[in-house]
């Protein structure tokens, strides 16, 4: 993971602390922001579901984020939001569990939404906010 990192962590104790892998809040002073969209699980190559195990389907999500931060010139280790949908929220402490394998500390800030539905069965979706330098 690089830590070329142009954000840093907003935390206080007059709100909840952060109860997983994300910040209170993030404070950037970047020049470049890019927004990712959402990533299903789809395998690049087939087009396909990776599986329909949660597990592989998050750490799929993940991967797919980060070959786009990558094209877009970063890495994840720039992104300062995450918006995590999920069809069953009952899957949160497993988000966690992966998020933590492509982030560390300073996490970014975070939301995780239970939906009714995502394209194509996928049982996770993520979105991003990357900052960097430039």
């Amino acid at each position: 993971m690089s830590d070329n990192r142009t954000f840093s962590p907003v935390q206080t104790d007059q709100a909840p602390a952060a109860i997983g892998t994300y910040s209170q809040a993030v404070s950037t002073q970047a020049i470049k922001t890019t927004y990712l969209s959402g990533q299903i699980p789809l395998d690049p190559v087939t087009m396909e579901m990776v599986s329909d195990q949660f597990s592989d389907q998050a750490h799929q999500v993940f991967k797919n984020l980060a070959a786009v931060a990558t094209a877009a010139g970063g890495s994840l280790a720039e992104c300062v939001k995450l918006t995590i949908y999920l069809v069953d929220l009952g899957q949160f402490a497993q988000v966690n569990e992966v998020m933590s394998q492509y982030f560390s500390e300073p996490y970014p800030a975070r939301a995780a939404i239970e939906v009714s539905a995502l394209p194509k069965g996928a049982q996770i979706e993520i979105d991003a906010i990357m900052a960097s330098a430039g």
